[in-house]
């Protein structure tokens, strides 16, 4: 599959603000100044997977599983370079990746009494946020090498 010239400079476009959204996240969150760029990028490249995935016509629990892994092993790789705990990188850097929407639009359904809706969205929102968990462990759980 080769991408058209608009697909990607909608990817460049949301690959840069999913960094702005992750580093804002990042500054609420009060992490260390130095840390910053480092949670921009792992949003933005755990966003840029995600939509490449759905680009190629993954659904979104699946995108979701496959986009957090590469994004769980950086912030690895940033929390040993940067001697940060990874959880600095990561609650920041899944910011993109969170299925918001879905929940909201599952709290509306049900609010409004549309409840085959809201049990059809809520599936779905579990399913990538189950996802994301599974892709965390399969990375986290892999041990480090020993130093010597």
């Amino acid at each position: 599959m080769s991408l058209t010239a608009v697909q990607i400079s909608e990817l460049t476009a949301q690959f840069f603000l999913a960094a702005a959204g992750t580093l804002s996240f990042a500054i609420l969150f009060a992490c260390p100044r130095r840390c910053l760029p480092y949670c921009a990028l792992v949003g933005a490249v755990g966003w840029l997977w995600y939509e490449l995935l759905t680009l190629l016509g993954a659904d979104a629990a699946t995108a979701s599983l496959l986009a957090v892994i590469p994004l769980t092993i950086l912030t690895r790789v940033f929390a040993i370079t940067q001697k940060t705990p990874v959880t600095v990188f990561l609650l920041t850097g899944i910011f993109p990746l969170v299925p918001g929407a879905g929940i909201y639009y599952t709290a509306y359904y049900f609010i409004q009494n549309e409840n085959t809706l809201a049990l059809a969205k809520g599936i779905s929102t579990f399913k990538i946020a189950v996802a994301l968990a599974i892709g965390i462990s399969l990375v986290l759980c892999v041990p480090l090498p020993k130093r010597k």
